[in-house]
This record gives structure tokens, C-alpha cells and sequence, in this order.
């Protein structure tokens, strides 16, 4: 049976402990992260996102309390978060002179407020300007070398203008030192979600919730990762790439995908010279974020395998406490608990395993 649970507290559940969860949203002590810098209408046809002031008002008291955010932790089970930035982060700042300096201070302020204090509960994934894909690679580099970063998270495409017109996709040619770093440091890559371009918006005309993380952020960012596997660039840089909310529901697309592109024309869809089942089942991983349905958990295992699924609750948008109360309740054997919780991240992190006890 196919259980979508949320928690209402009546009935307790047995916590399991030692979790590592990914993707933990931060903001930027330089700009509101989850918006455009300069802030511009994101949603087409309204000024800004169809919720409060008080909503982003909770946002960022939220995302800059290292003590609540401790707290909870400790209610969940989770010994270790890698904090990121959250969407849209520096993608959403049009000025390449301003992402690049807004990208390292951020990731300075990052490491010195939650890892450099607590390092036994935090790591962090870097962020970068790939408005300009040399800086990038640089910052990236000092990111991981000198702070310590796990690894790079980026929010989708990337704004080179004020209009959301003029976009950056990762399998732009420009893009290739970010990925001949990426590969040379042997890190992983956060693939999140942003809202779509506000001219793709269209389809979501009169509904501006399902522009968001209901499900234009989902598609948004599947589409982007089928674009980097047919562009060739994973077997030029055959790198790791995660992506959160069980993968954005390719498990369940992308074998249809497979069967359809055979229809085209031969060399009309990219350089990539494997299916993309492939480059799926060998170079992505996928985390919990946002989900609570045992059937879509179960669909991921099976197109990935368990090795390939990771532990996140996606603070602080979701409830941490029943992200936890979720898994911990699953009706899964514990071997496979224990390897989505944290042994999985331990290895592809490199963590140390007694930062999960």
C-alpha cells in the first residue's frame, strides 16, 4: 500500500537517529537568496510570488537561525546537514560582476557562521557565478580546497540579464571549465530547481502556485539534467550529479524518454553517445527532498537502486519533524534505512563515519 503520511503527533514514532540530509537551505547575509537580485517579477503576470510578506518574512528568520535549525535537527535524528543557498540563489543575479563576488562572500559567510562552529554538524555545498564560467571553476576550486565545501549546488539556468530572457544552461560550451574543475576535484553536483523563465510560464497562466515547487520547479529542473545527459558533456567528464525530490520524477519519465528519442533523427539530439537510462543509473543520485510517498520512494530505488538514495527533509520550506517522522516510520528493512539515511552520503562525501553517530 502506498502511504502519503504527514504526521498530526497522535501517534509516536520510534526516531531513528545518525541521518545525514542534504540540500538544507540557507540564505545569503548579502541578498534575499530566494529571490532575484535585483528583485523582478519571477511569476508571469504578478509582481513577486503568489504568497505574504509574513510567508518570506518566516523564510529568512528560518534560514539565518543556526540554533532553531540545530534544534530541530536534534527532534529529527540528524546528526549532519550540507547547508546550501537556496533557490534562486546567485543564478537569480543578472550582474556577472556582482554574482562573483556575491558567490565567494556567501560561501566565506556560510563556512564561518554554521561549518567553522560546528563542524561535527555541518558541511556546505559551494555556490558559483556561472555567469562567468572561468570564475566559476576558480571559486569551486577555493570553495572545496580552502573551506572544505562538499561539493557545488546550482539553481538551474542562470540569469545573464535583468529580463529573465537572456539564460545560461549547464550544457552551454561556455560552461566547460566549470565541468573540467568539477571533474578534476572529483565533487559532486547539487542540480536544484528554480521557477521556469517567466516567458515559459504560459502553461501556468491563472494557476501561479503550480509555477513553483508544486511542479514547475520539478520539470524545470528534469528538463535541465536530460539537457546535460544529451549534450555528451557526462562522457567527456563522466562526474556525479544529484537531484533532489526523487530525482524530479525521472524515474518514472525516462524510460519513455529512452524509447522516443530512438525515433529521431540519428545526431539531432546532442553529442551523448550512451542512452539516457545510462547516464541516469550511472551518474545521478537522488534525495528524499519534499517527498512523502512510499510508492514514488520505491520507484526510485528501483530505476536507481538504493546505493543511488539519500536522506533530506529540504529545510526550512518542509517540516523536519514530519520528514523524519516519514522515514523513520517506513516500512523498510533497516540495512536499507541505514544506507539512504547516511551510509550512502558518507560515501559519496567522503565523510567521516563517526560524524553520524
Amino acid at each position: 500500500m502506498a502511504l502519503n503520511r504527514e504526521t498530526t503527533q497522535s501517534i509516536r514514532v520510534a526516531r531513528r537517529g545518525g541521518k545525514i540530509a542534504l540540500e538544507e537551505a540557507v540564505g545569503s547575509p548579502l541578498f534575499a537568496a530566494h529571490q532575484c537580485y535585483p528583485p523582478r517579477p519571477v511569476i508571469k503576470g504578478l509582481q513577486g510570488l503568489p504568497f505574504s510578506p509574513e510567508f518570506f518574512a518566516d523564510i529568512e528568520s528560518r534560514l539565518d537561525d543556526v540554533n532553531l535549525r540545530l534544534e530541530s535537527m536534534d527532534r529529527c535524528g540528524i546528526q549532519y546537514a550540507i547547508l546550501s543557498l537556496t533557490s534562486p540563489g546567485i543564478e537569480g543575479v543578472s550582474d556577472t560582476a556582482t554574482a562573483i563576488r556575491f558567490a565567494k562572500e556567501t560561501n566565506d559567510a556560510i563556512h564561518e557562521k554554521y561549518v567553522a562552529t560546528h563542524p561535527s554538524r555541518f558541511g556546505f555545498f559551494a555556490c558559483v557565478a556561472m555567469h562567468d564560467p572561468e570564475e566559476a571553476a576558480k571559486e569551486l576550486e577555493r570553495a572545496v580546497t580552502k573551506l572544505g565545501a562538499k561539493g557545488v549546488l546550482i539553481n538551474g539556468f542562470t540569469n545573464l540579464d535583468d529580463r529573465d530572457e537572456k539564460l545560461r544552461y549547464l550544457d552551454a560550451p561556455e560552461c566547460e571549465p566549470f565541468w573540467a574543475m568539477l571533474h578534476r576535484l572529483q565533487v559532486s553536483l547539487y542540480l536544484h530547481p528554480r521557477l521556469p523563465p517567466t516567458h515559459q510560464q504560459v502553461l501556468y497562466g491563472q494557476y501561479p502556485n503550480l509555477v513553483s515547487a508544486s511542479y514547475g520547479f520539478g520539470v524545470e529542473c528534469a528538463g535541465h539534467a536530460l539537457r546535460i545527459m544529451c549534450s555528451g558533456i557526462l562522457d567527456k567528464y563522466p562526474v556525479n550529479i544529484i537531484l533532489g525530490h526523487c530525482a524530479e520524477a525521472l524515474p518514472f519519465l525516462i524510460h519513455r524518454a529512452d524509447q522516443r528519442m530512438l525515433i529521431g533523427t540519428p545526431g539531432s539530439n546532442g553529442k551523448h553517445t550512451k542512452t539516457l537510462m545510462h547516464y541516469f543509473q550511472n551518474h545521478f543520485y537522488a534525495t528524499l527532498a519534499g517527498i512523502r510517498r512510499h510508492s514514488t520512494l520505491k520507484n526510485t530505488i528501483e530505476e536507481l537502486g538504493e546505493s543511488r538514495v539519500m536522506f533530506s527533509v529540504d529545510y526550512p520550506y518542509e517540516s523536519n519533524e514530519d520528514a523524519a517522522d516519514w522515514f523513520d516510520s517506513l516500512e523498510i528493512n533497516e540495512n536499507s534505512r541505514a544506507v539512504i539515511s547516511h551510509q550512502n552520503a558518507i560515501r559519496l562525501f567522503g565523510l567521516d563515519s563517526e560524524q553520524n553517530k
